[in-house]
């Protein structure tokens, strides 16, 4: 469409035979065939098929028509024809209309005068419109409430066109006369919204002499209250204390949309305690509505408030986690979340104590996602106890019996809570120990039982735990060796039939990343059935958890078990008198070994060992057979350092974080401060005194000094003509999460007036146009600033481009100048985020799309090339500083961004140092999207050399 309308429906183009027949039948005396042919041509009209030998035929037999359907699709008609001619004068033709809708705006039938209010309101033309003034003004005394309210719907927009005033200079006392005598509701709503947008200080003087009523009024007047006290404010806020008694008065009222726009208000408007308690109240309140739409925003809503108003959200956290009691993962996410970043000492009992109720839930009930939610808890409790120590012993025990659990992501979170506790507290470490044994039998998933394994080999100190643990894992491995073979040479007993240990083998065969930045093949194995007759005498009434996982190939698990068994048997060693009791159990562990080596080089066993599990277990062997002072202080002691030096590490990280985000903008120190001291308190009531209060803080700390970005906005101005074009041209362009804003200037630099100047515009990618470029004039020398508005659907790099199209007053050909690109740049919609290596990992191995870039750069050191990459993408380095310290010619890092779509990029950067100092390797790149993929690898081509 290239003119503005109200309505728009689709129609199929029409045919010259179709106009005719439109013709025949509006000339008939048939209503229900007129009915036909008149939304026939209204069709025909929004799709840009005009037929104007119509318009007399409707004028003669249309118009004098008395039937009300007929007489509301006139009014239709009339509303997307085009009334004026090339030139702008109305149509002759109009006249006729004009006496027609003086009629009906005199009609003893209240609907035709309503319908045709409301078609008035849809109307511009001056012409047209200043005949009917008399009669429109009429029916504000007419007995109907409908006739009333669209009376005062049709001055409202009369008085809002560039000539309203001139032709209803007292509309706003009449509507003011109105509003004192109206007892029907939906006129009064309309009548202030007329006075709050034409006359706003007489829509003041309304609301103040009725104060005592406005928790009386409906929904719709009290939000037209709500807006007009924010339109207030804004351009005077020395008397927004008299305004906000209205918003906390009207914090009562029973109806949700109400309560939740004096909520916004408040939080726009006040800064005092009180207020922001009040706004935070609501929003808790709100929190128990069944919409899960409701919820997200109002906790989107306390989010803000929580960065602008910590201390007193702190008061409402166990408040906000009433909204765990919904369904919705999303809900309960942001809950977490939102409490877990304002824990105090204070608090943190009652918090992890709800948490802990919450999983005890996840136990009892059976749900859908019952795993995800439990992980979530888990996270949530490992946060917790990770600041607040002393809470540990609460929770740690309990969250142990999902050591088993089914859903492995929750089971891995529950194990790595439980190593990091077991050396931070370790007055916890006994009773960890035990119950850790305990549960040993029920672990089913090989990352947690390595993980549970080397806890025992680090954490086991007495003779007594050291004896558990290593019965433990020998009754988790079962009998040895793991097969016998035959001596007429055939199979082995367990091996030859697989067909009583079913073994289901899924192997994606895709590259798994590893902690390193190398590629790992992902496979896993499943064990369905297992027969008796694949244990041999003497064994125990179950295949132990070790064994199972073992015989599925995964030696890995294995060289980790040996591992364990290394550490305990040398502290053994330490620790006991008895040399044949350690020996004894050193043999058994040998043997345990020596088995396992048999096992994956046996050529019948369909999983053979990996090197690096072969490697390691040799390792293990000698060191048990022959082991020094300083082997064994490696083995006892620095593998736990390096762990707390870990952990060291990743608290530090958090604190650098914390202080980063703490960091706020100053005032200047010329800025004016208004001392509150030196303040007259009359008339002030004590929310008034706060709110003046925080004002002043505000603007000691510069929080009312003007934003930083203001200063660069110079570098987001791009030159779209030439110096030397007829017709200057420049735009501003503003990112906005879902749209994007170009200010265009355009300055006609020559002597001539420019007639129909149209900037077109095109774009390349996932960019739409919202609107339909308009035609202006320009006159000499002069400018004209265009804004258009751009939709943007999915994080890629887009292209806008277009053309300046104008005609002058002595050339009929129409003149073009082709502006510049504007290259939307990806940056603007990520931005640097963190997630948990397991996520990473996870979402890695899922990602469809990968594009790999190879590296090209005069950068010689591995560090600082990183650091460009960093810096050049947007995004936030998840691999710790700890692990790219040193220099060994090689590194390998893990980059992760987020978009504002919620879309997720992965970098991993893998590189070497060759022996000419030049770096080679490669940049992958995964997303769910291609998009993101292409543009962020398009980005560090071109960035990557190291220019700025």
């Amino acid at each position: 469409m290239e003119k503005s309308c109200s309505l728009l429906i689709h129609f199929d183009k029409a045919t010259p035979a179709m106009a005719n027949e439109i013709k025949q039948a509006l000339e008939s005396n048939d209503v229900e065939a007129k009915i036909d042919a008149m939304k026939t041509a209204i069709l025909m009209i929004l799709n840009g098929e005009y037929v104007p030998q119509l318009f007399i035929t409707i004028i003669r037999y249309v118009l004098p028509s008395e039937d009300h359907v007929i007489q509301k699709l006139l009014l239709l008609y009339l509303e997307t024809l085009d009334k004026t001619d090339s030139t702008g004068r109305m149509l002759p033709e109009m006249i006729l209309v004009i006496q027609n809708l003086r009629n009906n705006l005199q009609h003893s039938n209240e609907y035709i005068r309503g319908v045709c209010l409301r078609f008035l309101c849809r109307v511009a033309e001056q012409e047209l419109m200043e005949p009917l003034v008399p009669s429109i003004i009429g029916n504000l005394d007419h007995r109907h409430s409908f006739v009333r309210r669209n009376a005062v719907l049709t001055l409202m927009s009369i008085y809002s066109l560039p000539y309203g005033e001139q032709l209803l200079d007292h509309a706003p006392e009449l509507i003011q006369q109105l509003m004192v005598s109206e007892l029907d509701a939906s006129v009064k709503r309309n009548a202030f919204l007329m006075l709050f947008n034409c006359a706003q200080f007489k829509a003041v003087d309304y609301l103040f002499s009725n104060i005592d009523s406005i928790s009386d009024w409906d929904e719709q007047m009290q939000m037209i209250v709500l807006e007009l006290i924010r339109k207030v404010c804004r351009t005077n806020r020395t008397e927004k204390g008299k305004y906000i008694q209205i918003i906390i008065s009207l914090l009562n009222s029973p109806l949700n949309a109400v309560i939740y726009e004096c909520a916004n208000a408040l939080m726009s408007l006040s800064s005092a305690p009180t207020a922001i308690r009040a706004a935070a109240n609501t929003y808790c309140q709100l929190l128990s509505q069944s919409d899960n739409n409701v919820k997200l925003i109002v906790l989107d809503r306390l989010n803000e408030l929580k960065s602008l108003h910590r201390e007193v959200m702190v008061e409402m956290i166990m408040d906000v986690l009433r909204a765990l009691s919904s369904p919705s993962l999303d809900i309960r996410r942001k809950t977490i979340d939102f409490v877990l970043d304002l824990i105090t000492p204070k608090n943190v009992d009652e918090v992890v104590l709800m948490l802990k109720k919450e999983v005890m839930k996840t136990q009892s009930v059976e749900i859908e996602k019952n795993g995800e939610y439990r992980q979530m808890l888990v996270q949530g409790i490992h946060s917790c106890a990770i600041k607040f120590p002393e809470v540990a012993s609460t929770v740690v025990l309990l969250l142990m019996d999902f050591l088993g659990d089914s859903n492995v992501a929750s089971a891995i979170d529950v194990i790595v809570f439980v190593r990091e506790i077991t050396e931070t507290n370790p007055k916890l470490r006994v009773s960890i120990i035990t119950r850790l044994l305990d549960t040993f039998y029920q672990i089913r998933a090989a990352r947690v039982c390595s993980c549970a394994l080397w806890i025992l080999g680090e954490y086991c100190f007495s003779i007594p735990e050291v004896g558990s643990g290593i019965e433990t894992i020998r009754q988790c491995i079962g009998d040895l060796p793991f097969f016998r073979a035959s001596e007429d040479g055939e199979a082995p007993n367990v091996l030859k039939g697989f067909q009583q240990v079913s073994l289901i083998t899924v192997s994606s065969r895709r590259p798994a990343i590893l902690a390193d930045g190398t590629y790992a093949t992902q496979s896993a194995a499943i064990e369905t059935t297992m027969s008796p007759r694949t244990l041999f005498q003497g064994s125990l009434g179950f295949v132990g958890n070790l064994r199972s996982l073992i015989l599925s190939g995964d030696f890995f698990l294995g060289a980790v078990a040996a591992c364990t068994l290394t550490k305990l048997i040398l502290r053994l060693e330490d620790v006991h008198e008895s040399k044949p009791e350690v020996n004894k159990l050193s043999t058994e562990a040998l043997l345990i070994m020596v088995s396992m080596l048999q096992l994956g080089q046996s050529s019948y066993f369909p999983h053979p060992i990996d090197n690096d599990s072969y490697d390691r277990i040799v390792l293990c062997i000698r060191l048990l057979c022959n082991s020094n002072n300083e082997i064994r202080k490696i083995w006892l002691q620095s593998c736990r350092e390096s762990f707390v030096k870990m952990l060291a590490d990743k608290q530090l990280r958090e604190i650098e974080e914390i202080k980063a985000k703490a960091q706020i903008s100053h005032a200047q120190p010329d800025d004016l401060i208004d001392f509150y001291h030196l303040k007259s308190r009359k008339r002030m009531s004590q929310l008034e005194l706060e709110d003046e209060v925080q004002d002043d803080l505000k603007r000691a700390t510069g929080d009312f000094t003007t934003d930083g970005k203001d200063a660069n906005k110079l570098n987001h101005i791009l030159q779209l003509t030439g110096f030397s074009d007829p017709v200057y041209a420049e735009a501003f362009v503003t990112v906005h999460h879902y749209d994007i804003v170009l200010d265009v200037t355009i300055i006609n630099r020559t002597k001539l007036t420019l007639q129909n100047l149209c900037l077109e515009l095109a774009t390349m990618g996932d960019l739409k146009l919202v609107e339909h470029p308009q035609n202006y004039t320009l006159a000499p020398r002069s400018s004209k600033q265009i804004k258009a508005n751009i939709k943007v659907s999915s994080t890629e790099t887009g292209v806008i481009f277009g053309n300046l199209i104008y005609e002058t007053s002595n050339v009929l050909e129409r003149n073009v100048i082709v502006l510049n690109d504007i290259h939307i740049d990806i940056m603007d919609y990520i931005s640097p985020a963190s997630c948990a290596d397991v996520a990473f990992r996870t979402m890695w191995a899922e990602f469809e799309w990968e594009n790999k870039v190879a590296v090209n750069t005069i950068i010689e050191d591995e560090k600082e090339f990183l650091d460009h990459i960093v810096k050049s993408t947007n995004m936030k380095c998840l691999t710790p500083l700890s692990a790219l310290d040193g220099e060994c010619g090689f590194l390998a890092a893990n980059l992760y961004a987020k978009s504002v779509f919620g879309e997720d990029a992965l970098v991993n950067v893998s590189i070497e140092k060759q022996s000419d100092s030049k770096l080679t390797g490669f940049i992958r790149i995964r997303s769910k999207t291609q998009g993101i993929a292409l543009s962020l690898g398009d980005k560090i081509t071109l960035k990557q050399k190291g220019s700025s």
